[in-house]
């Protein structure tokens, strides 16, 4: 029987999931995605937090006090974000120490204090009647699901800045269902606040970040913020979350114009495309639509635009850019896909003569909380065998960026090796192209001839040598250079001369942006952290290293601290057991999420689908935790995980085919089983330990905190496959935990 704890529950984990995939959107795009993981990780450990308040301080889990704690959440809620912006941290100087540290400490602070009111909240429902925790449980991770599909479409729907101020009004329809008087009365002037507040979003969420140009456009949803710069009548600058950059090229339609008319392009492939009759062009990231314009500009008979932020298509079709642009996305040659780039082109065998890809980027930050280190699959060996398949004979890929090359080559070698190429560094070429601080690669389906190379972006002739050089095959008297001694002694013989990460990037590893190595690690460097790691510095590694020593400082001996009351104590091997729980849940989750984003192929659907499917067959295993014994769960859950691991790759790939709602469809079915047995473990619990699971819940959390960051370094150095084996280490243990009845 649904009861009003029951929906009060479900409305508050409404609001809390909802907060963090908000912040996480915020953080993203306004201070890098890198530090959105770290403030995110930590914000989360104030459940566990405020649970342990609620077990020093048990007077806090009267119900009368219920409705106080769900206003206390909503205020904290609606004053954190616009703070956070007035301290306007400068995350690039924080680890530097002074002001800029305090106000990073500052800002976890104050994301910290929603989640440690809802722990308070949540603990003070739970232990109410620790006999009604497998429904209570249940409907947390029912309204966690739900909130995910709520803050989705809101912040599509109005924006994120406004959407973080209507966030907190699940918290106070839950205070008018569970408050006083008193509580009812500010819940509804919280609510008139928060529809005022909403309409001054975007001015109070907003960083003073001198502009570049003037901005003429910007739309903010929750796959990006995306801007458009004025900086010239017939050129305006597409900007995605403050980092990526695209040009949109003014046109008014006609292709009848004279050559000296024609747009001429930084890295152009005319000469590539020229070579077909029909040409078949494929754009990695159409961006703006520069790549479409050069295609058809060449006259290709078929062009795909392949996008992986939704709203950056829809401007160019038939939005406030479509007309600008000479509606070239509305040109029958073209076929727009807002999807990313790998998965589309994993479905198309032997469809393109040319693939292009301009500077697109491997970070993908479009996740919740710990999963802001989430990247795409564009790079790795995997994909450049996909983009092989997907050339038709004597087709070509061009693939350029600023950073990634010297990886590349590797998991290119590879990728032509696996695929039975003979001589495969005869299918390649490399350059450099040191006035735009570039490498380029391009590879060719049949060996490159000497003809190939020197005119595939342009006639090298040594006058323009300072421009454009061939590092592969290596010109005579530029032998030494990085790329040529790679395929020439291999990426291990070179690792050690170098300061990024070298070695190939794969489908169970697909992070191709994480290029720092712990050698380049020194306190001189923090005194200005890039947010990148194109440098070699070890930036996720470091941050993973602080979240770290952050829950061993003070988390785990705040989940101690209720040894000091009288009373009942939570004994060792319970409290191991819900620390392991915790841990193992959030590595499976994470995984998951990142493995699966491969086969659903829109990052944003991805963590949509996996996020809410595992959550809510969470809820339901939590439901049927009475009729399932927690043993028996975890006994199948080993081997899932061990299997899933081990075949996931064949899986993904067999499905990769079908078309997204296919693949959405083989999603929810492969994460409905981990979700249900993952489901039962806590309320099996909980109704061992009975009022004592405020405390499980405070030390699950921590475990939860631990898992989502220690998780990604395992799967940053070792893979998933090995980041499931540490999943399922933690089930076993935590199997032999629950064994021992009389332990507990």
């Amino acid at each position: 029987m649904i009861s009003r704890n029951h929906l009060v529950i479900l409305l508050l984990s409404m609001s809390l999931i909802a907060l963090e995939m908000a912040w996480t959107r915020i953080f993203s795009a306004e201070f890098f995605y890198t530090f959105a993981f770290l403030v995110l990780s930590l914000a989360v450990m104030g459940l566990g937090f405020g649970a342990l308040t609620v077990r020093m301080t048990p007077a806090l889990a009267e119900p009368r006090r219920l409705g106080g704690l769900l206003i206390a959440t909503a205020l904290t809620a609606l004053a954190a974000p616009p703070l956070v912006f007035q301290l306007a941290p400068d995350f690039t100087l924080a680890f530097a120490g002074g002001v800029a540290m305090w106000k990073l400490v500052g800002v976890i602070v104050l994301v910290n204090l929603p989640f440690y009111a809802g722990g308070m909240a949540l603990a003070s429902i739970l232990r109410s009647d620790p006999h009604k925790v497998p429904g209570l449980y249940a409907a947390d991770l029912f309204g966690a699901g739900l909130g995910v599909l709520a803050i989705v479409a809101l912040m599509n729907a109005i924006g994120t800045p406004a959407s973080v101020f209507w966030l907190p009004l699940p918290l106070l329809l839950a205070a008018l269902l569970a408050g006083g008087h008193t509580s009812r009365a500010f819940a509804i002037a919280l609510i008139a606040f928060s529809a005022l507040v909403a309409q001054r979003a975007p001015d109070l969420l907003k960083t003073d970040r001198e502009p570049r140009a003037p901005i003429i456009y910007e739309h903010w949803d929750a796959a990006a913020k995306v801007k458009v710069y004025d900086y010239a009548p017939e050129y305006r600058g597409l900007e995605i979350d403050n980092a990526a950059n695209s040009p949109l090229l003014q046109f008014d339609g006609n292709w009848d114009r004279p050559d000296s008319l024609r747009y001429e392009f930084g890295i152009d492939v005319t000469y590539l495309m020229d070579r077909f009759d029909d040409c078949r062009f494929l754009s990695l990231g159409a961006g703006g639509g520069g790549d479409v314009m050069q295609a058809l500009q060449a006259d290709c008979t078929e062009v795909h635009a392949v996008e992986v932020v939704p709203h950056v298509n829809d401007m160019l079709r038939e939005g406030e850019y479509a007309e600008f642009t000479g509606n070239i996305y509305n040109d029958p040659r073209v076929i727009v896909a807002t999807e990313d780039a790998r998965a589309y082109a994993r479905r198309h065998r032997e469809t393109f003569d040319v693939i292009y890809s301009l500077s697109s980027n491997s970070w993908a930050a479009l996740a919740s909380g710990s999963f802001a280190l989430s990247e795409n699959y564009l790079f790795t060996t995997e994909a450049f065998r996909d983009y092989w398949r997907a050339l038709r004979p004597g087709g070509f890929l061009s693939m350029e960026h600023q950073f990634y090359v010297p990886r590349l080559v590797t998991s290119l070698r590879e990728a032509l090796e696996a695929e039975g190429v003979e001589d495969p560094l005869a299918h390649f070429a490399v350059y450099d192209l040191p006035t735009m601080r570039r490498k380029l690669m391009l590879v060719s389906k049949e060996p490159l001839t000497d003809e190939i190379i020197q005119n595939a972006y342009g006639e090298i002739t040594p006058e323009v040598a300072e421009h454009i050089s061939v590092l592969h095959p290596a010109q005579e008297g530029m032998e030494d250079n990085l790329i040529a001694r790679i395929l020439r002694n291999g990426w291990k013989a070179e690792q050690d001369s170098v300061a990024i990460d070298l070695s190939p990037a794969t489908d169970d590893r697909p992070y191709a942006a994480q290029l720092g190595l712990w050698k380049n690690f020194s306190t001189e460097r923090l005194e200005r952290v890039s947010p990148y790691e194109f440098q070699g510095f070890p930036l996720a590694k470091m941050l993973i290293f602080a979240i770290t020593v952050i829950v061993a400082v003070i988390g785990f001996p705040l989940t101690l601290l209720p040894l000091v009351r009288k009373g009942p104590k939570l004994r060792p091997l319970p409290w191991l057991f819900f620390f392991l729980i915790g841990f193992g849940y959030m590595a499976i989750e994470v995984v998951l999420i990142q493995q699966l984003t491969l086969l659903v192929g829109l990052p944003l659907a991805a963590i949509v689908t996996v996020l809410t499917t595992l959550l809510a067959a969470s809820g339901l295993g939590s439901a049927l935790a009475p009729r399932i014994r927690a043993a028996r769960a975890m006994a199948i859950l080993v081997p899932l995980l061990l299997i899933f691991g081990k075949f996931a790759p064949v899986l993904i790939g067999a499905a990769g085919g079908l078309p997204q709602v296919g693949r959405i469809v083989v999603a929810v079915l492969m994460t409905v089983p981990f979700g249900v047995l993952m489901g039962v473990p806590f309320p099996s619990a909980a109704r061992r330990v009975g009022e004592l699971v405020d405390w499980g819940f405070a030390v699950n959390g921590v475990g939860s905190v631990l898992g989502s960051t220690l998780i990604i370094l395992v799967a940053i150095t070792q893979g998933f496959n090995a980041a499931f084996l540490v999943a399922a280490s933690c089930y076993i243990l935590a199997w032999l935990c629950y064994f021992r009845k009389d332990a507990w």
